[in-house]
């Protein structure tokens, strides 16, 4: 059983589980193996799979924390000879000047996370969790080193918190 934070409302409708807060709203499609209920101010989880069980738990407190707090992940860009510009719009992220390479490497914003660029400081925002991970995920793929060894070449992204 999990207390619901103050300014947040949990709903749930078959097996959809809605969470909204100040932030904004999370959606969210249930296990047919977990039965959620809303009572008084609680959020209950049960199920024949510990697992389960607990994953739901576990996805309840991000979408709480989501939307009253929201997350965010700071990375910082490192090069050591070429200057890598990151560019940004609409949902693509393009890579320019990646160890000197001609051709623009490509990511993707995945979902509704935002991306602000402070010289060499990025920083990625979301209230779903999911989405920053992967938005997060795209760019380290975008920026893998391949065919050099990677003791000598360390540019890219990196986290600094």
């Amino acid at each position: 059983m999990v207390k619901i934070p103050e300014k947040v409302n949990v709903s749930v409708e078959g097996l959809k589980l809605k969470v909204s807060g100040p932030k904004g709203n999370l959606e969210r499609t249930l296990s047919r193996l977990v039965n959620v209920t809303v009572a008084s101010g609680n959020v209950d989880v049960t199920g024949d799979s510990k697992a389960l069980v607990n994953t739901t738990f576990a996805h309840l407190g991000n979408m709480f924390k989501g939307v009253t707090l929201g997350f965010e992940k700071k990375l910082k860009i490192i090069y050591a000879h070429f200057p890598i510009t990151i560019e940004v719009k609409g949902h693509d992220i393009t890579i320019k000047n990646f160890l000197g390479e001609k051709q623009a490497r490509k990511a993707i914003l995945v979902g509704s996370t935002k991306l602000v660029i402070k010289g060499q400081e990025v920083m990625l925002s979301c209230i779903d969790i999911e989405e920053l991970g992967g938005t997060y995920s795209n760019l380290k793929r975008a920026t893998k080193i391949r065919f050099k060894d990677g003791r000598v070449f360390q540019d890219g992204l990196y986290p600094i918190d």
